[in-house]
């Protein structure tokens, strides 16, 4: 048994979603958000080496010590797995796990509305799902991908860095990749899973040019894509991939955006008000005929203000209308709500409208 072990059988007993394990610092774990020291002594240089390379392969080791950084997931036996990415700073190395659930859990065990079943129903296009690191993104596809497993006979591609959830093929075929242990890079995973007929296609992450040309393509050719940025909105997660493009390009891209999105999702993890646990916070666009138009035109910036005001039979959202609902339904806290909403002055003067603060 590795002595980190130790440490993350805390994180799993704890119901805690990460360890971080750095030179300099005391080990500290995040629990529901909030960052708490574990009562261990501060970790010098060599301890933290001794502590990390014993669960390394003599693979990892040689990659990390080209590259000073590693992706990878850990698995203790029977109780956990966990995706980790190591690194050097200031003081010397560090690391940080984050929990993956070993259950993969349902559209509705994690809240997701109900307009979350339309995104399963899409046969081709790009959906995108963005938001910050350690917002849900992951859980989110997962679930979704699960549902598709469950209920459809479809050719489903994983390209990971690294594999989180591990889906049982069901009624779908399922392939699961990992980049640097199985393929190269996102974009050689690409390549390599046009030429193998997929029907749902999981990018883990849209980092380079490469990998975002190669996603919409696919897109373009009938799969059904869902990909990851970390950008903060919808609007922004359209303007990330245009602005990965060479200028003159851009209103070639811009267009063929408009036709190939289906739908935007962002989402932040909030603090529940009983203080046990979180709930995904949720921006949801699905596209149309104003939507496209906008992102035709160059004009993203609108869309923010025109979820601000879309009906909700349309299925779409803002993250501050959802904010709402979820102190409505008193799951929220409203100073916590206010903390994350995207117009925080409006989002007060919404919620004593509707008698929610004094």
């Amino acid at each position: 048994m590795a002595r980190l072990d130790s440490f993350l059988r805390l994180v799993l007993d704890q119901k805690a979603s990460d360890l971080h394990f750095t030179s300099g610092s005391k080990p500290t774990i995040r629990h529901n958000g909030d960052l708490v020291h574990i009562p261990f002594r501060e970790l010098g240089e060599r301890e933290t080496r001794r502590f990390l390379y014993e669960i390394l392969q003599p693979k990892q080791i040689k990659e990390f010590e080209e590259h000073a950084d590693l992706d990878f997931a850990y698995s203790l036996e029977g109780e956990g797995r966990f995706r980790v990415n190591m690194f050097r700073q200031r003081n010397g190395l560090g690391a940080v796990f984050r929990i993956i659930p070993s259950k993969i859990p349902t559209i509705s065990e994690i809240g997701l509305p109900h307009q979350f079943r339309k995104i399963i129903d899409f046969s081709n296009g790009l959906v995108l799902f963005t938001g910050p690191t350690g917002s849900g993104k992951t859980t989110t596809q997962a679930a979704l991908i699960s549902e598709i497993n469950r209920s459809r006979p479809r050719h489903i591609i994983t390209i990971e860095d690294p594999i989180e959830f591990i889906h049982q093929p069901i009624r779908s075929e399922l392939t699961q990749r990992q980049v640097h242990k199985h393929v190269k890079s996102f974009h050689a995973a690409l390549r390599s899973a046009l030429r193998e007929a997929p029907d749902v296609l999981l990018i883990g992450e849209m980092r380079d040019l490469e990998t975002i040309n190669l996603a919409i393509s696919a897109a373009e050719t009938g799969v059904l894509v869902f990909g990851t940025l970390h950008t903060g909105s919808a609007a922004r997660s359209i303007d990330r991939m245009i602005d990965a493009y060479p200028d003159e390009q851009a209103d070639q891209i811009r267009g063929v955006l408009s036709v190939v999105v289906r739908a935007l999702v962002s989402q932040r993890l909030v603090k529940l008000a009983s203080g046990e646990g979180r709930v995904a916070a949720l921006e949801i666009l699905f596209n149309n005929t104003a939507v496209a138009n906008m992102i035709r035109e160059g004009k993203t910036h609108q869309i923010e203000s025109y979820l601000q005001t879309i009906d909700a039979s349309t299925g779409m959202q803002s993250l501050d209308k959802d904010l709402l609902r979820l102190v409505r339904d008193r799951q929220l806290a409203y100073p916590e709500a206010h903390k994350h909403a995207t117009y925080p002055i409006v989002f007060q003067d919404l919620a004593m409208q509707e008698g929610l603060i004094g």
